[in-house]
């Protein structure tokens, strides 16, 4: 961190979330629920509000910014906002629902359906725990 530099950590809320991210140099979304977070971004200009912006994400809130997902909660494919021209699957052979009352996810088979979901073009990123990828728009 540079000299005289001190972050901030700011919750972000609804009604201040634009000017939030104005004043941001680093947004960051975690996980969570895949439904929820896409229903409050859906209400923003997304591109313009990240605009020259680091944007950071994890689990759902990366599934938000894909085009096209694999969801471990609902265990099947859904759409994001499309701001990343992708196809996307966090925590990718991990344990992640493996207390779960259906059994442990069916990695391969996750993968195989999102294949063969939407658009058959875009790349798919399968991201095991730790795994990242860089993009930018």
């Amino acid at each position: 961190m540079p000299d005289g530099v001190e972050p901030s950590f700011v919750l972000a809320m609804p009604d201040q979330l634009i000017e939030q991210c104005q004043q941001a140099d680093v947004i960051y979304f975690h996980g969570g629920d895949d439904h929820l977070i896409q229903y409050w971004m859906s209400q923003y200009d997304i591109p313009n509000l990240f605009k020259d912006k680091v944007v950071a994400t994890n689990s759902a809130g990366s599934n938000m910014l894909s085009t096209h997902y694999w969801t471990c909660d609902w265990r099947k494919c859904g759409d994001g906002l499309g701001i990343l021209p992708i196809k996307f699957i966090p925590h990718f052979k991990s344990q992640f629902g493996a207390d779960d009352p259906r059994g442990p996810i069916n990695w391969d088979k996750a993968k195989h359906d999102l294949m063969l979901y939407g658009d058959a073009g875009l790349p798919l990123y399968a991201l095991q725990e730790g795994e990242y990828r860089i993009f930018e728009v």
